[in-house]
């Protein structure tokens, strides 16, 4: 109010001077200056000095017309407007960047105040982090947090996942807009409602699984229906063969029988496209599950050969019981031959690597006849001079032994299951109660899954892209990729990072220059893809991506139309060039990748988000949460797989020997400290996580280097309201934080048997530990746990 009635008190003086009638003698040289001065007199008349008539009218000041007056008096009101409009937008310009400055300045307090309660509510403060840094920086939000009824873990990053999904559910649940035949955006929205339908679904029960089944032959080789319904029939009704199924099996239903069959890069020759071949055939995770070598063993694989007797009766099986019983016999012999993945012949992907040709294979694996199967699903005519990539040449060649010796019915019955496990999931409440009950009995999970949120998972495996351009429309700015999507921290934050790895390999003592000089060439050829493709802005593209039918009355219609489609995208691909910026992953996804065999890593929008990234908090936590993502990404370039290929993503030895000696033997202490860990009186396999423990040590320590750089180029931050960390001790806090996560102790087997990332809790203190920077940031004495005198150091 007070600025108000200075500009009013401004205006009413205005206003007395242009309604004056008479100036003083001052008034032609300066109006404006007679003005301020208060030049106005109401009583001396127009005379001047001598106005009471002294002489000639000539020796006095000359006489004004009214028009006169009247254009001298315009022109002084003008020149005061302009004077008060000036100070209004002076005055309004001050207040407004006032303002702004406080509106800043108060955001930014909020801000930190938030950070501050964040950090303060994990972590426990009663626990030394010398001693246990995951349970001091996790502790808090433990204590909070139980697992949902339906999931196996639960942890702080889960939330940011829960966000996104809840964003995701609303877009689906909106009208469409784009109502044409090919729209991606109806096909998506009408995919999620036939998945919502459990009424229409029930009302079908088993009757969509059971038309598969009898298109493939029926259970035991019934005999086909007259005119031999989708078979090879020769002009007339036959039985089926096993070559025609193992078509169905891996051509039209892209469930892998016996071996696996897929088009990807070529690892020798990353510009092209490849068939390969590799070991894959086991409904059990792992192989050992099939060989009861323990308690809990034993315990999953009789609740396997439960659910596999459950689902069999429920689709039309007699006997369900010996069969169940002769396919379990089969997949056990499947097992044992199967090597698993932490086995050194698995880690070494040179040695797996096999280009050979057609006539080859079916010397190796003459019990399947390789050319018709080929030519089927491409839709090709294969010279048998063809050349595939087989990954497990030894394997190939026991399988074929096992069809030779194995009965046509079991084979067959066998194949049959193979689907019935990969469908099953999209049948009746009924099938999914059976299957839940089996999840439940194997790693604890109370509840089955809430409808939309699986309907959710479902739709974003199908129609990922699709479901993302609605999220990147809604949530990002169609106009400025750039500064919605990817802001300038996160692009400064991804350089940083890169340059202290630059740093880190320069400085090296254990590499020699030839390879440090490939190491750097690498990470400059590294591709670093943020956000989201371009093409999800242009909706015709997206229609490209999803050309099959889609009803919301059809639902399990919808996902074999869906798979099929996917396999003709996949045959397309081994008569093009490799797409080196085609992404794997949709940009709703809340996680990150690298793919050695295009040097390339990618940084979904689902992920840029908070807390793993806020552009509101310090720098020191976004260092800490998705800057040690990045680095752990970056690392993967260099672990003991990704570090295998080139610059290009070829499958090259770019190492000398002996650097590549030191490596495997830095790498093998990396491998016994995991092995030393336990989780409920069960070991961590040091083997099979070796590559993400690497990851993590590297990714860690890059993004502290980098922060330091951050540092130095933008000068200190200010603390975090309320607690005494420094930066650097927050930088390590936010990292672990990225980790708190509780899981059930009945999944834990499994996530040790199969996972090859180790437990939340030992990549936190494996990491940390292992770096003396953070023994000096939080004064650990030397020898403490978290400050041992000997350290594993890769990177």
């Amino acid at each position: 109010m007070e600025k108000t009635y200075s500009l009013t008190a401004h205006y009413d003086e205005f206003q007395e001077v242009k309604y004056g009638s008479r100036y003083s003698s001052g008034t032609l040289s300066n109006g404006l200056t007679l003005h301020l001065g208060g030049g106005v007199d109401g009583g001396s008349g127009g005379r001047g000095r001598g106005g009471s008539g002294r002489g000639k009218e000539s020796s006095g000041l000359p006489r004004w017309s009214r028009r006169e007056v009247c254009l001298l008096s315009g022109l002084v009101f003008a020149a005061g407007m302009c004077v008060i409009l000036g100070s209004m937008l002076t005055l309004k310009y001050l207040s407004l960047e006032q303002d702004s400055h406080c509106r800043e300045d108060c955001q930014r307090k909020k801000s930190l105040l938030k950070a501050s309660r964040f950090i303060s509510a994990n972590i426990d403060p009663t626990i030394d982090p010398c001693s246990d840094f995951y349970s001091f920086a996790c502790s808090g939000w433990l204590r909070r947090h139980g697992i949902p009824e339906d999931k196996l873990s639960y942890g702080i990053i889960t939330a940011i996942g829960e966000h996104n999904e809840e964003k995701l559910r609303r877009l689906l649940q909106q009208p469409v807009r784009r109502r044409g035949p090919e729209s991606a955006e109806r096909k998506v929205k009408e995919f999620y409602r036939s998945c919502v339908d459990m009424k229409e679904i029930d009302r079908l029960g088993s009757g969509p699984m059971t038309e598969v089944i009898e298109s493939c032959g029926g259970w035991d080789l019934a005999e086909a229906p007259p005119g031999g319904a989708g078979w090879e029939t020769g002009g007339g009704p036959q039985r089926p063969d096993f070559n025609e199924l193992l078509y169905r099996t891996q051509g039209v239903y892209s469930t892998a029988v016996f071996f696996s069959l897929t088009v990807n890069v070529d690892d020798k020759n990353s510009s092209r496209n490849a068939i390969r071949i590799d070991q894959e055939g086991l409904t059990l995770p792992e192989r050992t599950l099939y060989l009861g070598q323990d308690e809990d063993s034993v315990k999953i694989l009789a609740a396997y050969k439960a659910l596999m007797e459950r689902l069999l009766s429920m689709l039309g099986a007699h006997n369900a019981t010996q069969k169940s019983r002769e396919i379990l016999q089969l997949e056990t012999r499947l097992a044992n031959i199967t090597a698993s993945e932490f086995d050194e012949q698995r880690k070494d992907i040179s040695t797996m690597y096999n280009r050979i040709t057609l006539r080859q294979l079916q010397r190796i694996a003459p019990s399947l006849h390789w050319k018709r199967l080929l030519d089927r699903i491409f839709q090709d005519n294969f010279s048998e001079n063809e050349e595939i990539v087989v990954l497990a040449t030894d394997y190939m060649q026991k399988v074929s032994d096992i069809i030779k010796t194995t009965s046509k019915r079991v084979l067959h019955n066998y194949m049959l299951w193979r689907i019935v496990a990969a469908l099953s999931e999209h049948l009746s409440t009924a099938f999914r109660s059976t299957i839940h009950e089996f999840s439940r009995e194997i790693d604890g999970t109370e509840r089955q899954l809430e409808l939309g949120r699986l309907c959710l998972t479902q739709a974003n495996k199908h129609f990922g892209m699709a479901l993302g351009a609605l999220f990147v429309q809604e949530h990002f700015s169609s106009h400025s990729k750039a500064k919605a999507c990817l802001p300038t921290p996160v692009q400064e934050l991804v350089e940083d990072i890169k340059h202290a790895l630059d740093r880190r390999l320069q400085e090296l003592d254990w590499m020699d220059a030839e390879t440090k000089e490939a190491a750097r060439a690498k990470l400059q050829y590294m591709m670093v893809m943020t956000g989201y493709p371009d093409f999800l802005l242009k909706p015709e593209l997206i229609d490209q991506e999803y050309g099959f039918d889609v009803n919301e009355k059809t639902y399990f219609k919808n996902i074999l139309n869906s798979i099929k489609f996917n396999i003709k995208l996949s045959v397309k691909k081994i008569h093009k060039e490799v797409d080196k910026t085609a992404w794997l992953l949709p940009p709703q996804a809340l996680n990150a990748y690298y793919l050695p065999n295009k040097n390339q890593m990618v940084f979904p929008a689902g992920i840029l988000q908070p807390t793993l990234y806020d552009p509101e908090f310090p720098q020191s936590l976004n260092y800490g949460g998705i800057g040690a993502i990045i680095g752990h990404e970056l690392t993967h370039g260099y672990d003991d797989w990704g570090g295998q290929y080139d610059r290009h993503g070829n499958l090259k030895q770019w190492w000398t020997e002996e650097s590549y000696r030191k490596f495997q033997k830095k790498a093998e202490c990396i491998v016994k400290l995991y092995d030393n860990f336990t989780v409920y009186n069960l070991k961590v396999n040091g083997r099979l996580t070796l590559g993400e423990n690497i990851a993590d040590l590297g990714g860690l320590k890059l993004s502290y280097y980098a922060y330091q750089k951050w540092v130095r180029d933008h000068g200190p931050e200010r603390p975090l309201p309320g607690l005494k960390y420094t930066h650097e001790q927050l930088l390590f806090i936010a990292f672990a934080q990225n980790w708190c996560m509780k899981r059930r102790s009945q999944s834990i087997y499994l996530q040790l048997l199969t996972d090859k990332h180790a437990p939340e809790h030992y990549r936190v203190i494996g990491s940390v530990s292992q770096f003396d920077e953070f023994g000096r940031v939080f004064h650990c004495p030397k020898g403490s746990p978290m400050h041992p005198v000997n350290k594993c150091s890769v990177w």
